[in-house]
């Protein structure tokens, strides 16, 4: 059977099949034979790989976005060879049957010269450290919910019914009172009188009936290390919250302006700066940067039949953060994001309308980002606008039936 021939685009490449213990290079190209090395992923391994391909004179290469196992590579590789194209691996899957390590390096260098290879966004190096620092300051606070979490579960385990008389066991009151049962002293009526809100529906009685129950030695202790683990947590946040600061200090201009967008916040700003960067120049419209962070409807089209268009994986992060956005400005008094998380809610359901805001969003920090202020369109928006569209339709069907119209508007009080 012939094999396949595909036009050559790039000169000259590398396709590489990336392990965590092993890399398998295959170069091809013009004025070079085809070849296949192996090479260990220690820093000393990839720079003799480095250099091998600098000697014949590589100017892309192509690896899979396995895992974190391309880091290294690119570690080593910045800044000696022009092209680094990182690729998704369903983009370059081989046929199967056909795999190993040297027949993917082979396929994949192949691809590479016939540019049938899409790279995928890779940020600078100073964003990159920024991203890390953000993520772990989610899996922090992350951690922070389940500790809280974690001790309403204690609590429960020892007949104390806090989250039967209050419905926010992270509230002040529910605070003070884990506290107090953290310290391992019996409660009385006094001391649920000098926490209790005032908007707590149930009285200092029932509440006081509540915290009364089996909290032994064993679990008091259990409190006392969560409680103890929590504040380092939060200890940690705030200094994760001063490095991010200290790092967006100089763009305190752009931040101030996408705070102005409602639902977007400090955290939240500076976890989507993070993510998508300040430079729009990689994303030509934002239909692009929705489309790359998932928030748009997928294609499933066949035989003229448009099935499901589910949204795209996309960036996970940038999606969990546009999500947290779009639940705080579907409660935004007078907002336009308000009326269309309500509107869209009530055919298509919760989650859908939270997508079309999160996108509605993120083209707004797109826009943001390139220079156009913010304005606020209000509620009333898509309102005036259907209401057009209704009128115009009526009035050129009045018109087809040989009417000339004049609209006037009716006075509310007739």
């Amino acid at each position: 059977m012939a094999g396949i021939t595909f036009t050559q685009v790039v000169s000259r490449g590398c396709g590489m099949d990336i392990h965590k213990e092993v890399v398998v290079a295959t170069v091809r190209g013009e004025g070079i034979p085809q070849e296949t090395r192996s090479f260990k992923t220690f820093t000393s391994s990839l720079t003799q790989l480095r250099e091998w391909l600098l000697s014949l004179g590589i100017t892309h290469v192509a690896m899979e976005s396995t895992g974190v196992y391309w880091k290294p590579i690119y570690n080593v590789f910045d800044g000696y060879i022009p092209n680094i194209w990182i690729v998704n691996a369903r983009h370059i899957k081989n046929v199967p049957g056909h795999k190993t390590d040297k027949n993917d390096s082979v396929w994949i260098s192949q691809l590479l010269l016939a540019g049938l290879l899409k790279p995928s966004f890779v940020p600078p190096r100073q964003q990159r450290e920024l991203r890390d620092l953000t993520r772990y300051r989610r899996k922090v606070i992350q951690m922070i919910s389940a500790n809280k979490n974690r001790i309403i579960r204690v609590l429960e385990d020892g007949n104390v019914k806090l989250s039967t008389v209050l419905s926010d066991t992270n509230g002040s009151t529910a605070v003070k009172l884990i506290d107090m049962l953290c310290d391992g002293e019996p409660l009385t009526l006094e001391d649920i009188e000098a926490v209790r809100h005032k908007r707590c529906h149930h009285s200092s009685e029932e509440m006081l009936e509540a915290c009364t129950g089996y909290m032994n030695e064993h679990k008091i202790y259990m409190l006392q290390q969560i409680r103890e683990c929590n504040e380092q947590l939060k200890e940690r946040t705030d200094e994760l919250d001063k490095r991010i600061k200290e790092i967006l200090a100089p763009y305190s201009e752009i931040v101030e302006k996408l705070r102005e967008i409602p639902g977007i916040q400090d955290r939240t700003c500076e976890d989507l700066i993070a993510e998508i960067g300040l430079d729009m120049g990689n994303f030509p419209t934002p239909a692009h940067l929705c489309s790359w962070a998932g928030m748009c409807p997928g294609n499933n089209e066949s035989a003229g039949k448009k099935k499901s268009g589910r949204t795209s994986h996309g960036d996970k992060h940038v999606r969990t953060v546009l999500v947290e956005a779009a639940w705080a400005a579907s409660r935004t008094k007078g907002t336009f994001f308000k009326e269309r998380f309500q509107r869209l809610a009530l055919r298509r359901g919760t989650k859908k309308a939270l997508i079309a805001v999160g996108h509605s969003l993120l083209t707004c920090v797109y826009l943001v980002l390139t220079g156009v202020s913010y304005k606020e369109l209000g509620e009333q928006y898509m309102a005036s606008k259907i209401e057009k569209r209704r009128r115009d339709y009526l009035k050129a069907e009045l018109g087809k039936l040989g009417y000339n119209v004049t609209l006037t508007k009716k006075d509310k009080k007739d």
